[in-house]
This record gives structure tokens, C-alpha cells and sequence, in this order.
């Protein structure tokens, strides 16, 4: 199986910005896809909102930013997990990698 890190964000939150410095590239380090949707994004967003209203009906309890790991994001999509809110580095990886479950994301 293979997994998809979706990032729903929003172009002017501040935490949102500074975990773009590194949360692709943990994603990628741990080989998984990370797509990344702004709520400004309205093509993209479209596309990727059944996922996001399916954990958050309402929108209420989302952080900013909102990751949701979801194995066929194009399909028949699984929720796996999420992260939300502003997350060092270090605390990041740990707790995607503790998101895998047994490396299936591989």
C-alpha cells in the first residue's frame, strides 16, 4: 500500500508557513507522497475536500495545519491518521513514522 501525507492549510496562517520548511521533506524521507492543499487552492481543494469532510464534517477540531495520511487519495481512500497544529522537526517524524503502520506505507 502505498500512503499520501495531505497537508490542508491556508495561505496566511503563520504556522502553517513555518511547517513548510520541513513536512514535505520528512514525508518524503519516510517515503510517502505529500500533497499539499490551501484553502485559497480552490482547484486543488475541490478535489481533496470529500477527504477532510470525512474527519471534520464541520470543519470543527481541524488545527492549522490539518495533515491527514490516507493510503488511494485519487480512489476508495483510507484515513490512517492525522497531525494537526504547529509540531517541531524532530516531534513531526516521530509521530508520522508511529502513523505507518508496520512500514505499509513503503
Amino acid at each position: 500500500m502505498s500512503c499520501s501525507l495531505i497537508k490542508f492549510s491556508s495561505e496566511d496562517c503563520g504556522t502553517c508557513h513555518r511547517m513548510s520548511f520541513f513536512d514535505s521533506k520528512v514525508a518524503t524521507e519516510l517515503g510517502i507522497e505529500f500533497i499539499s492543499v490551501k484553502l485559497q487552492d480552490t482547484v486543488v481543494y475541490r478535489k481533496y475536500r470529500p477527504i477532510l469532510l470525512k474527519q471534520y464534517p464541520t470543519k470543527e477540531g481541524m488545527g492549522w495545519p490539518t495533515y491527514l495520511l490516507v493510503n488511494d487519495p485519487e480512489g476508495e481512500f483510507e484515513i490512517i491518521g492525522e497531525l494537526k497544529g504547529g509540531i517541531a522537526k524532530g516531534d513531526f517524524r516521530e509521530r508520522l513514522s508511529n502513523l505507518i503502520p508496520n512500514g505499509a506505507c513503503n
